[in-house]
């Protein structure tokens, strides 16, 4: 059996937190192993090919590094992972916390509508009100379940829940009308199951 074979029966069998995986192997591929599992730990996938990243998105991998991986990168998906595994550890969280005037709001994911980027800080839109944050949308993404939201824009993150509707290149939402930017289209029209729309 080959080590590859070995390591995915290990990975199958063992307690794991994290695998970084290539998706680019003999015999079995990342992605392929991926779909093999029934229960996956938390995937990072490393690859030379950025055409296999809408495939990755698709099976919720939590983050996709493009070799050679700049360690700045690196150090930003383990951060990642370790605020993932720590909402896991803690009964998968169904909420974030968010530092806005000086104050700490506990905010459930269900009630955010979507999150706007604005440079030095972000606004975080609700049914009925705005928040404030000096946080980053990066940040504030990697603590959100991949699942639920989606980033549609270099400036905008939606909870795919909020999506009413597409108009050309919009997202519509009862909070707003959002823009879609062409790098994101696809993994959006694949989140909202319209691929072959």
């Amino acid at each position: 059996m080959s080590r590859r074979l070995c390591g995915h029966g290990k990975i199958k069998n063992t307690d794991i937190d994290l695998v970084f995986l290539d998706i680019n192997m003999p015999r079995l591929s990342g992605i392929n192993m991926v779909k093999s599992m029934n229960q996956l730990p938390q995937i990072i996938f490393t690859t030379a090919y950025p055409e296999y990243a809408v495939e990755g998105f698709e099976l919720e991998v939590l983050d996709y590094l493009l070799k050679p991986v700049p360690f700045e990168r690196f150090v930003k998906a383990i951060e990642k992972a370790r605020k993932k595994l720590g909402n896991t550890s803690e009964g998968s969280a169904s909420f974030i916390m968010i530092k806005s005037d000086k104050r700490h709001y506990k905010v459930a994911h269900a009630d955010i509508a979507f999150i706007q980027s604005m440079g030095d800080f972000i606004k975080i839109y609700f049914a009925d009100k705005v928040l404030i944050s000096s946080e980053t949308l990066k940040n504030i993404e990697g603590q959100l379940p991949a699942g639920q939201f989606l980033r549609i824009h270099k400036s905008y993150l939606v909870s795919l829940a909020a999506v009413r509707y597409l108009d050309g290149n919009q997202v519509v939402t009862d909070r707003g009308t959002l823009p879609i930017g062409l790098t994101f289209k696809e993994a959006l029209m694949r989140a909202l199951d319209l691929g072959n729309s």
